[in-house]
């Protein structure tokens, strides 16, 4: 195994891709529109996607289109968000929390770990649980 990138079913890629650029510095790295007309490095206010790649360091997101994805693989999910929490280690968790508290759904704000590690939980705005990390 080399590598583990979440592919998360979403309502609106555009909408989505701008919450992770927005609030977590994300990158686009290629996008694919409705028509499937190939990859795209930028978003065009006159389509429509269904699949992005995005990146923030080490961190890969892809991020489907929620039709698209029961098209690919089947419907074997009731809507979207999931039972996953996506647990991402940053430089300063305290630093980030400040920067997003007020533009995200924070579920548990800045706390100290039992295991030595300072955390915060967000919900997204496809209902994913973030967690992020940093060392006390």
């Amino acid at each position: 195994m080399k590598s583990l990138s979440p592919n998360l079913a979403v309502k609106d890629i555009k909408q989505t891709v701008s919450y992770y650029q927005d609030n977590f510095g994300f990158e686009i790295e290629m996008l694919v529109d409705s028509l499937q007309e190939g990859f795209s490095p930028e978003i065009k206010k006159d389509k429509d996607y269904i699949w992005a790649l995005i990146k923030k360091g080490d961190i890969s997101l892809m991020l489907q289109e929620e039709n698209s994805m029961k098209e690919d693989i089947g419907n074997f999910f009731e809507g979207i968000g999931a039972s996953i929490t996506l647990y991402i280690e940053v430089d300063d968790v305290n630093i980030l929390y400040e920067k997003v508290k007020e533009s995200v759904e924070v579920l548990k704000p800045v706390y100290t770990t039992w295991y030595g590690q300072k955390e915060f939980y967000i919900k997204d705005i496809n209902g994913y649980i973030l967690g992020f990390s940093s060392k006390v």
